[in-house]
C-alpha cells in the first residue's frame, strides 16, 4: 500500500533549530503534494500559530489540512473549515482559573489569534508568544474568557510545575487531559484528545486507512501518532521511547530528516 499522507509534528521535527524548513525538506513536500499526496502539520500549537508555516508550503492550495492543540482541532486549509473540535467546557474556566490561583503559578489561553494571560512578565508565557508568533495580551482571564476554550497552560518552573501536576490532576478528575509538554508547561485539555485519536478522525473523514499514513515526530506528544501510524518515524533527535516506538529512524530535523522521508518513502 502506498503512503498518501505525511503527518509531521513541527518544533524537532518539521523545522530546524532556527525554527526554519530547510530548503530540501521544502522541496520534497512541495512535490509531494504535487503528486497529490497529503501533508498535515500536527502540534500543541495554536491554529494561528502553525498557519504561518501552512502558508510557507502552501497547504491551502494543495488542500492539506492543520492538526492544532494537539488533536484538539482539525482545520482544511483549503476552505478554512473545521473538520474536528474539541474544546473545555464553560464551567472548566473558573476551576482552572481557580487552581492556578490555589498553586501561585501563572496562566495562559487563547482567543482567536492572541494569547490571553494573567502575567504577560512571566518568562515562560512569552516563549510560548515567540513560537507561535502570536501577541501576549495581559488580562482578568475571568472576564476576558467568554466561552469555551482549546485548553489552558500553567506557567512555573519545572521542579515546581512537577509538584502541582498531581494536585490538578486530583483535583479536575478523569474528564480531563493534565501533562507537562514541557517542563515550565502544564497543560489542561478535554479528555480524550491526542494527535492519534484526532487524525483516525481524519482519515475516517477522507475514506483512507492508517497504513497509507506516515507520521514523523521527535517528542512525548508524537508518541501515540507514531505507534497509530502505517509508518511511524522517529528524528535522530527524538527522545528515547518516541525511537523505540517508531518503524524507522530518519536523520535529525537540522539534517533533513523529513525531506529524506519523503523522497525515500512518498516520492
Amino acid at each position: 500500500m502506498s503512503y498518501e499522507m505525511i503527518v509531521l509534528d513541527l518544533d524537532g521535527t518539521l523545522t530546524n533549530r532556527n525554527k526554519e524548513i530547510t530548503p530540501r525538506t521544502k522541496e520534497a513536500l512541495m512535490e509531494a503534494q504535487k503528486r497529490g499526496k497529503i501533508v498535515v502539520l500536527a502540534s500543541g500549537r495554536p491554529t494561528a500559530g502553525v498557519e504561518p508555516l501552512a502558508r510557507e508550503l502552501e497547504l491551502s492550495r494543495f488542500g492539506s489540512y492543520i492538526l492544532s492543540f494537539n488533536g484538539g482541532m482539525i482545520t482544511n486549509c483549503r476552505t478554512g473549515g473545521v473538520v474536528f473540535s474539541s474544546v473545555l467546557p464553560m464551567e472548566a474556566n473558573e476551576r482552572i482559573i481557580g487552581l492556578a490561583e490555589e498553586h501561585r503559578v501563572d496562566l495562559l489561553t487563547y482567543q482567536g489569534s492572541q494569547i490571553l494571560t494573567n502575567n504577560k512578565e512571566c518568562p515562560y508565557a512569552k516563549i510560548e508568544a515567540e513560537i507561535n508568533h502570536l501577541p501576549l495580551c495581559q488580562a482578568d482571564l475571568r472576564k476576558a474568557v467568554t466561552g469555551p476554550v482549546p485548553k489552558y497552560i500553567m506557567l512555573d518552573d519545572g521542579d515546581y510545575l512537577a509538584m502541582v501536576e498531581p494536585r490538578v490532576k486530583a483535583a479536575l478528575g478523569r474528564d480531563y487531559s493534565v501533562y507537562r509538554s514541557e517542563p515550565y508547561f502544564l497543560e489542561i485539555m478535554p479528555k480524550g484528545i491526542d494527535k492519534a485519536q484526532s487524525l483516525e478522525r481524519l482519515l475516517d473523514s477522507l475514506g483512507m486507512k492508517r497504513e497509507q499514513m506516515i507520521a514523523c515526530g521527535d517528542g512525548y506528544n508524537d508518541l501515540t501518532m507514531i505507534q497509530y501510524a502505517g509508518l511511524g518515524v522517529a528524528m535522530e533527535n527524538a527522545v528515547l521511547p518516541v525511537k523505540k516506538a517508531a518503524d524507522y529512524i530518519t536523520a535529525s530535523n537540522d539534517e533533513d530528516g523529513v525531506g529524506l522521508v519523503v523522497e525515500k518513502f512518498m516520492l
